[in-house]
């Protein structure tokens, strides 16, 4: 079953507060939970996305090489940066 299949479930803060293990279970199987104090949304609960990966440091390392004058700043670039004044 597809999350977008799981009907939207709004849940008032003291339902919310008192069944939050059950409710968090549910958003994990793909519901999405609107928590709502006196009608009013206060929060949207859905289970994150399938591109949000956990991020790797250094999972590039040894691949990306920066140009040796990756610094410096073209002559042409510093004289319009110093004409425009």
């Amino acid at each position: 079953m597809l999350a977008t299949d799981i009907p939207t479930r709004q849940v008032g803060v003291r339902e919310f507060r008192d069944h939050l293990t059950t409710l968090l279970r549910d958003v994990a199987a793909g519901q999405t939970l609107l928590v709502a104090a006196h009608g009013k949304v206060l929060a949207e609960l859905r289970p994150p996305s399938p591109a949000a990966v956990p991020r790797r440091p250094g999972a590039l390392r040894g691949q990306v090489r920066m140009a040796a004058d990756f610094d410096a700043t073209p002559d042409d670039i510093l004289d319009a940066m110093e004409s425009a004044g």
